[in-house]
């Protein structure tokens, strides 16, 4: 997820923060128009009711959109320390071979070639 995607996640999650404090608004103006002494105005009953009902459909939909994109997240998928390890291997391997073939031309040197 590079940075750009990952401000993008924010704000859409800033947003539903939003939208669910408006929520709550919309559930108390639902609480207190159902308590008013002169009797709850059903148009606006329902017209809230409604607006309640769409935000929490939409706040569903964008966190279960979030929730997927944070499971396919893969955070080391870009990352090049598999091979950069395989990279140092072979050649501390190298290293080492060389190191064998030097001692095994100083101890061919030691020895004076044989005549037959």
């Amino acid at each position: 997820m590079d940075q750009q995607t990952q401000n993008t996640s924010l704000q859409r999650l800033q947003n539903v923060e939003r939208r669910v404090v408006r929520v709550l608004d919309i559930a108390g103006g639902v609480m207190e128009e159902m308590t008013n002494p002169s009797g709850p105005r059903n148009d606006l009953v329902k017209s809230l009711c409604g607006e309640f009902m769409q935000s929490i459909k939409d706040i569903q939909v964008t966190l279960r959109e979030e929730i997927k994109s944070a499971c396919e997240y893969r955070p080391f998928e870009k990352s090049d320390y598999n091979s950069r390890i395989a990279n140092e291997i072979c050649f501390h391997k190298l290293e080492y071979v060389l190191s064998q073939l030097h001692h095994l031309q100083y101890t061919l040197h030691r020895y004076p070639p044989s005549h037959d």
